[in-house]
């Protein structure tokens, strides 16, 4: 198996039918993990997909891998979530591809945005320190309420309360589109737009 072989891109409506499948990979993936993770459903999930807010990697006609992003705060906080590989395809890059395709698509529709992160996994964390994201304090972060409600569904939850979502057992990240980076990591998200639509007219897998 080559990551080759796997399109990673935004979401379509009709991929909704996958909903079902991406709740168990991670609910799977978090039990493998031994962590904590906040429950989603397959009507949260389609949602995200209908609203052009979640990004899909395909071998064909299956899924393996998925994330998504959501904003917060009228918009000043975008958070990127729920990234998952299918355990037959780990090791390719994959989850590199998926973080890079969610990355984009917050920039696009985001581009003014704080994006941020709350998450146990090491590679996940990897992953955002190679994009520009920050190790921040929850007090960083959004303060929506709605946002940390999200975390109910998570083992760790009484640990957020307790501390009174100060701290949990996740670490908090976070890129600011106003800190400056070095040129050969700024994101460009008119440039990115511009290759997205050369992509579709020429029909090149992206």
């Amino acid at each position: 198996m080559d990551i080759k072989d796997i399109t990673v891109k935004f979401a379509e409506p009709e991929e909704t039918r996958y909903a079902d499948l991406i709740v168990r990979l991670i609910y799977e993936s978090a039990l493998q993990r031994g962590t904590g993770i906040a429950k989603r459903t397959p009507e949260y999930i389609a949602q995200k997909i209908t609203s052009g807010k979640s990004v899909v990697a395909l071998h064909n006609d299956r899924l393996v891998g998925f994330s998504y992003i959501e904003s917060w705060g009228h918009g000043d906080f975008v958070a990127t979530s729920g990234l998952i590989v299918d355990p037959e395809y780990r090791h390719l890059g994959l989850a590199g591809a998926i973080k890079t395709k969610t990355f984009e698509l917050a920039r696009l529709r985001f581009p003014f945005a704080k994006l941020f992160s709350i998450t146990t996994s090491l590679p996940v964390m990897k992953l955002n320190s190679r994009m520009g994201y920050k190790p921040v304090t929850f007090s960083e972060l959004t303060d929506d309420d709605e946002f940390w409600q999200g975390c109910e569904g998570c083992r760790n939850y009484d640990i957020l309360q307790r501390n009174n979502r100060r701290m949990c057992l996740c670490t908090g990240m976070l890129f600011d589109p106003q800190q400056p980076l070095a040129p050969k990591d700024r994101p460009n998200p008119y440039a990115m737009k511009i290759r997205n639509t050369l992509k579709k007219v020429l029909h090149i897998r992206h």
